[in-house]
């Protein structure tokens, strides 16, 4: 089922500064809220009944392309209620699975799933691609309208993407990694502006169906409008795209992933549109944002209109990647209530810790984000931003909102910057504050626009204390 789409509540804000305001009273301990989060999440119900994918036809040998086997596997056990499928040790080629109500995929050590990499496997579905619904190739893992679901084990679940398979289709690419396109090869670049013309004209998802021809890659693993979800223990690999995608989903775990993909836009957890959310340690190392939260692109992101909010991530490691923790940049839905404790971040590779993007093409009020004990060690730019000069930067005729950020006992070694923190003239960022926070390291001094009530309460940058930035 999809869940009720909801009303978000419009601010205007006016004014700009950019001095450290004491006129900022500290609210009420806001963790409460956490708490109360993370008692509402729940693992999803699975009847404690099994079977073997092999016992279904599958063969582990590598070569042999299993998707019937789980395919049936995966009806055979929803036809009595629900329960585990098991892949036990072995390499098993598969096309996508789909799982259903009451479903856990367990992949067991020493187990390997290996995804096709033939896109005439990958039937279409109802997906999002950057933050815009449509029709397109299935995800590697996929559950639409589904109650408890879950990805589990210590297995590998491996895309065998590589500048050989699905990674040229992004086009020109700038990453570490060589992504195999070269001038004269197809890419997903004419489509990707075909569907977000569609969707800035509200053409029904429907009839916005891209396939084999307009290379548009799947994301890894994404459950759409579902309810009750844990991913957990098992290693990702070699992602076309996105990693981890939960769309439209209440009561999500994402828990104990060790996630390695450093091909284009291979972010590590995407949430998108979703309430209720944990992420807890997990590795990441990536080639885009390691977490991202989002919530819809532009105009699809205002029709659809539910925000991302009530999440918890703590005790996540990050290496590479655009961001350690980001909230955008396909966040016109909104965003709100956001805590993150205990993480550590730490690349010459990653370019900064935490992140805010934004800007007047896609709008969203987003406030409310609380993150305490981070620790950083050295990150390539800026170890805090909130940047509304994204891409569209002030073109656009909707207001982005960023307000209500507090930050406690951050520790960085090495940066850049301490802050970049750039509004608009019309809509400045507001109410951040900085508490017990320590930079090292700083090469350059922070840039400051357009914020409002920027509060350092005992910030030290390069060991001598502030009252500014």
């Amino acid at each position: 089922m999809r869940l009720n789409r909801r009303e978000l509540i419009g601010a205007g804000v006016t004014g700009a500064s950019m001095l450290a305001m004491p006129g900022w009273a500290r609210p009420a301990d806001p963790w409460a809220g956490a708490a109360e989060i993370l008692a509402r999440i729940r693992p999803p119900r699975i009847p404690p009944r099994s079977v073997s994918v092999v016992e279904y036809g599958a063969k582990g040998d590598g070569v042999t392309l299993n998707s019937g086997a789980f395919k049936k596997a995966i009806a055979a056990l929803a036809a009595k209620g629900g329960g585990r499928v098991v892949v036990p040790a072995g390499r098993f080629l598969t096309g996508p699975i789909h799982l259903d109500s009451n479903i856990e995929l367990h992949v067991a050590d020493g187990a390997t799933i290996l995804f096709s990499t033939n896109p005439a496997d990958f039937p279409i579905v109802l997906t999002r691609f950057e933050g815009v619904e449509m029709m397109g190739l299935s995800p590697l893992v996929y559950a639409h309208g589904k109650r408890n679901v879950a990805v589990t084990g210590s297995g590998t679940l491996d895309g065998q993407s590589s500048d050989r398979n699905w990674w040229s289709w992004k086009g020109r690419w700038h990453g570490t990694l060589d992504n195999g396109w070269r001038d004269g090869m197809p890419n997903q670049l004419d489509a990707r502006k075909r569907l977000f013309d569609m969707a800035d004209r509200r053409v029904p998802v429907e009839k916005r169906v891209f396939g084999l021809t307009d290379h548009l890659r799947p994301t890894f693993i994404e459950p759409y409008a579902c309810e009750n979800v844990l991913i957990e223990g098992v290693k990702l690999r070699g992602a076309p795209f996105w990693q981890v995608h939960p769309v439209l989903c209440r009561n999500v775990t994402v828990r104990n992933l060790d996630i390695l993909g450093h091909g284009p836009n291979n972010d590590g957890c995407d949430p998108e549109s979703c309430t209720d959310v944990l992420i807890e340690n997990v590795l990441f190392d990536t080639g885009d944002d390691c977490i991202a939260v989002k919530s819809g692109r532009n105009e699809d992101g205002r029709r659809v209109g539910v925000p991302s909010r009530n999440f918890v991530i703590r005790n996540c490691t990050m290496r590479e990647g655009h961001g350690g923790i980001t909230i955008g940049s396909e966040i016109s839905g909104g965003c709100g209530n956001v805590f993150a404790e205990r993480c550590a971040m730490d690349s010459p590779n990653l370019d900064f810790a935490i992140r805010f993007n934004n800007n007047a093409t896609r709008g969203g009020l987003l406030e409310g984000f609380h993150y305490r004990d981070i620790s950083v060690g050295q990150v390539k730019q800026a170890v805090i931003a909130c940047d509304f000069n994204y891409e569209e930067g002030a073109k656009g005729g909707f207001t982005p909102v960023l307000r209500d950020v507090t930050i406690e006992r951050l520790t960085a070694r090495h940066s850049v910057m301490a802050l970049d923190s750039q509004g608009l003239p019309n809509a400045p960022i507001e109410r951040v504050r900085l508490s017990e926070c320590s930079f090292d390291g700083v090469t350059s001094p922070s840039v400051i626009a357009y914020t409002n009530g920027l509060v350092l309460d005992r910030v030290r940058v390069n060991g001598a204390p502030v009252s500014k930035l």
